[in-house]
């Protein structure tokens, strides 16, 4: 069996490793004309790092990432709402790690080009339609005809813009803007709370949140912050596709945020520390009633584009790539194995999009900035100790990370 891999993002190419230790020939084509450490930071849930921990990469990517110790929601002052530990140290038998993007692109890359040969990754090849299980290419630097590739299946993992997508939902258009926009950016500082923490600050129309994404600085006694400034902004406000992945501009947003000194973390002081600011739509899409088209199938973001709340995007991800591959590899034919991989996958992650439009885990953020705006003495006050343990206990059900579950789940290696 041979596949197509469309788009060299995180999820495309943990398709191409996946389907590869499990039998099945694959090659990524990817629309840009080569590969550079882009992005910003994201984290890696357990179940996730489970699943590349079980094709071999935990080992590097551990040299390369921060273990999350803790997640910490807070009010816009600095106050408490919930804590909890994280991965290894809630007793999972994975970690929950912090890295950045590029990086951990970067690595899943020279790990396909290591198993699969150094041309499995085809570059300036940006799709532009399918038929069946063939796809036809074009340059993106030329805008000249790269021809036409055929598989016994094609995965289409070329991203929220995805043009394969568009050619099954040619109504959809641009993704849905929720009016709120991110400032992203990364800042080497002094550690905060243990220098192993997550960080969600403030409410759903203004938030902070960061995490640290290197263990080198971590080595120096220092911190890589990796954070998020988020605003609302008004009904009127437009947004333009170009948007997407721009510089930002402090004073678009830094103000807001002048007063967010805490004691423990100081907002301002982090936020013009960093080199570069870029600015993110927040955006998803509408879940979709079919991901596949005969043998061909969507996954990661071309399948379920989602808020970035609970730290999601790349887990659901490289769960899709891992699901794919094992249904290939244990189902007797192909279309058997692509329905099943949409029944285990579908349904799953568009209940994560519509729970992230309802603020996810972080809901309980937005409680307590509507019941004490001012702040409060202590959050029991609040919000009790039981809706605190539900929201978070209910959400990792929800995305597939509960605890128990996943350290007792059989394995997505089909030689397990």
């Amino acid at each position: 069996m041979r596949a197509v891999v469309v788009g060299a993002g995180i999820g495309g190419l943990t398709a191409a490793l996946s389907l590869h230790a499990a039998g099945i020939d694959a090659r990524v084509y990817e629309a840009v004309g080569e590969l550079k450490p882009l992005g910003v930071g994201i984290n890696l849930l357990p179940h996730a790092v489970r699943e590349l921990t079980e094709l071999g990469l935990e080992r590097v990517i551990a040299a390369k990432a921060v273990p999350t110790e803790a997640l910490v929601y807070a009010n816009r002052f600095g106050q408490e709402i919930w804590r909890e530990p994280r991965g290894r140290f809630a007793g999972y038998r994975w970690p929950q790690y912090s890295i950045h993007r590029g990086t951990l692109q970067m690595l899943l890359a020279a790990a396909v080009r290591e198993r699969l040969g150094p041309d499995a990754i085809v570059f300036d090849h940006e799709a532009v339609g399918a038929d069946g299980a063939m796809v036809s290419f074009r340059s993106r630097a030329t805008g000249e005809t790269r021809g036409q590739v055929s598989g016994d299946i094609v995965v289409a993992a070329d991203g929220i813009h995805s043009a394969i997508r568009a050619q099954f939902h040619p109504e959809e258009g641009p993704p849905i803007w929720n009016r709120r926009v991110l400032w992203r950016g990364v800042t080497e500082a002094a550690p905060y709370l243990g220098g192993a923490t997550m960080v969600m600050a403030g409410h759903q129309d203004q938030k902070f949140v960061c995490y640290p994404i290197d263990p080198a600085a971590v080595a120096r006694g220092r911190s890589l912050i990796n954070w998020i400034a988020e605003l609302r902004f008004p009904e009127e406000t437009q947004w333009r596709r170009e948007d997407w992945n721009r510089p930002g501009s402090l004073p678009d947003f830094l103000p807001r945020f002048e007063s967010w000194d805490f004691g423990w973390l100081d907002v301002p002081t982090v936020i013009k520390g960093a080199a570069q600011v870029f600015e993110y739509p927040m955006v998803d899409r509408d879940p979709l009633e079919a991901w596949t088209h005969g043998r061909l199938t969507l996954l990661g973001d071309a399948a379920h584009p989602m808020y970035p709340i609970g730290s999601n995007g790349a887990s659901q991800a490289i769960l899709d790539a891992r699901t794919l591959a094992y249904e290939l590899a244990t189902r007797p034919d192909v279309d058997q194995a692509l329905a099943a991989y949409e029944g285990a996958r579908r349904p799953a992650t568009s209940r994560i999009v519509l729970a992230n439009r309802g603020n996810g885990p972080e809901q309980v953020m937005q409680l307590a900035h509507e019941r004490a705006p001012d702040g409060f003495a202590q959050i029991e006050d609040v919000l009790s100790r039981e809706e605190l343990e539900a929201t978070a206990g209910g959400y990792k059900q929800l995305a597939g990370f509960d605890r128990d579950a996943l350290n007792a789940r059989a394995s997505l290696s089909p030689s397990a």
